[in-house]
Order: C-alpha cells, then sequence, then structure tokens
C-alpha cells in the first residue's frame, strides 16, 4: 500500500467549535466546511491537515460513533516557547507545564474543547541513556 495522504479525524459534539479552536490557537485554516464536516489545513504547512467530523454522523458506522476519547495528537513545532507562551496568554489550559525530558524532547501539553490531548514538541538532543534506544535514521546518526 503506498500511503498518499495522512491525517486525523476528530469526532466530535460540536463541529464549528472545534474549527474554530484548532483555527484560533493552532493556525489551521479551513480548505471545507459544511455541518458536518470541516477539513483543516495548517496555515503555515500544507502538509499537515486534520480533519472534524460530528460524531454521530451517518457516514460513521454506528459502532464507532461518538467523540474523540482516549487520543494525544502531536504538533512538533520549530519554536515551543512561543507557542506556549501564545497559548497560555490565550487561557488553554496548561496539563503538562513546558519542559524538557531525557528522551528527547522539549514540551507541553493542553487540550482541545472535546478533552484530546495536544502535545506541542520541539526535539532535542535526548540523552545518552534514550539516545541508545534510536534507530540512527532517528537521531541523524
Amino acid at each position: 500500500m503506498k500511503t498518499t495522504s495522512y491525517y486525523p479525524v476528530l469526532m466530535t459534539g460540536d463541529v464549528t467549535a472545534t474549527m474554530r479552536f484548532y483555527v484560533e490557537h493552532f493556525r489551521f485554516k479551513p480548505l471545507f466546511e459544511s455541518d458536518w464536516y470541516v477539513h483543516l489545513q495548517s496555515s503555515e504547512d500544507k502538509r499537515v491537515n486534520l480533519g472534524i467530523v460530528q460524531g454521530d454522523h451517518e457516514t460513521i458506522p454506528e459502532a464507532g460513533r461518538g467523540r474523540a476519547g482516549g487520543l494525544l495528537i502531536n504538533f512538533e513545532v520549530r519554536d515551543v516557547d512561543a507557542v506556549h507562551e501564545r497559548v497560555a496568554a490565550a487561557g488553554l489550559p496548561i496539563l503538562r507545564s513546558l519542559r524538557d525530558e531525557p528522551f528527547g524532547q522539549r514540551h507541553f501539553i493542553t487540550q482541545d474543547p472535546n478533552g484530546v490531548l495536544i502535545d506541542v514538541i520541539k526535539p532535542i538532543p535526548p540523552s545518552a541513556e534514550f539516545l541508545a534506544q534510536y534507530a540512527p535514521e532517528a537521531v541523524g546518526a
């Protein structure tokens, strides 16, 4: 299988509010809007996309209908400190404070209106302990 695109689609009870959240706080723009589905694209990188669907829409199999749950999405950014400052100033909840992790990330975690966790990350060099766990191509070795 040759995958030509990959993006998550969040199921929600409020498509419009969820769209507004990602547009306002994470710089997405709508490429398609209907009352039950929105397709967003990053205004900074067209390869970064996100779908939002009404969780009880008829296109969702009944067994899978609902809201996104148990989900953590990652946004890898160049300046995690600036994003942290911006979203904290906007009043978004900070569930994990901005910190450096020995496994090779400077990050913080917030959440969207549906409870989906958002991990905003800047890769940093891992500690020697964690470096040994990376594939060589993952660390530029």
